[in-house]
């Protein structure tokens, strides 16, 4: 029986141009015997037509739409569509270098008691060129369960990057998916994976996260303001209610 990663992608408005160079990052991937990937594509306040017809034309591709929610409510949308052991983020204009997905499978495969796996990531700049994003890259290995909620908490800052998270599905759902957030959706959902279970920080690029203008991150009320304010608050509420119940006393 054939074992499924599910990749889960959502995708709205200018970003759909580049689905095209992440569906070509899927390509790459050569996976351990066994396993195969999904990709589920989700239209937030689109239609499936504005997702190019070779990527929608793809046998191991879903895709499907919804009416404007954000990126949590995208993503939680295509999890929930999707037939994977394992749950793998990808933002529609990121690329998964070669090897990605068989270093998360690897990871999970060898540590039972690990739930997610994050990666080291490079910035892929405008001009082409990669440079290594870091708050300052853990050792490669166990993330102990509390550990990056303790940094988050006094930083506000994540110790490495959501958007390179594997995911145990099981564990997801318990979790609850993503949160309805404008943006630090994948913080959010970090944070609580992290008081309920172990993690792996693998040391190998696994991510190139394309930076440009309309990116979600690069939006004025992001990192200041009421929004900020409130979206630290929604974070720090679950995972503090999730703490009490998976950390120790």
């Amino acid at each position: 029986m054939t074992r499924i990663i599910s990749v889960v992608t959502p995708v709205h408005g200018p970003a759909v141009k580049f689905l095209s160079a992440a569906f070509e990052s899927l390509g790459t991937q050569d996976l351990p015997d066994g396993w195969d990937w999904e990709w589920l594509v989700q239209v937030d306040g689109g239609d499936e037509a504005d997702v190019p017809t070779n990527v929608r034309d793809d046998s191991h591709v879903r895709v499907s739409s919804n009416r404007r929610g954000g990126p949590g409510v995208a993503r939680t949308l295509a999890w929930g569509r999707s037939q994977g052991e394992l749950v793998k983020v990808l933002d529609s204009d990121d690329i998964l270098p070669a090897g990605a997905l068989a270093r998360d499978i690897q990871v999970m495969d060898e540590n039972p008691s690990v739930g997610w796996t994050v990666c080291r990531v490079l910035d892929l700049m405008p001009d082409g060129s990669l440079q290594h994003y870091t708050l300052g890259d853990p050792d490669p290995g166990l993330l102990v369960r509390g550990d990056l909620y303790a940094y988050w908490a006094k930083t506000h800052r994540p110790m490495v990057h959501p958007a390179s998270l594997c995911i145990r599905e099981s564990l997801l759902a318990e979790a609850g998916g993503w949160m309805a957030l404008p943006a630090s959706e994948d913080t959010a959902l970090l944070m609580a994976l992290d008081v309920m279970a172990d993690g792996w920080f693998i040391g190998e690029a696994g991510l190139h996260y394309r930076k440009h203008p309309g990116q979600t991150t690069a939006h004025p009320d992001h990192r200041d303001g009421a929004e900020w304010e409130a979206r630290m608050g929604a974070i720090r509420k679950h995972a503090d209610a999730l703490a009490l119940r998976h950390l120790p006393a």
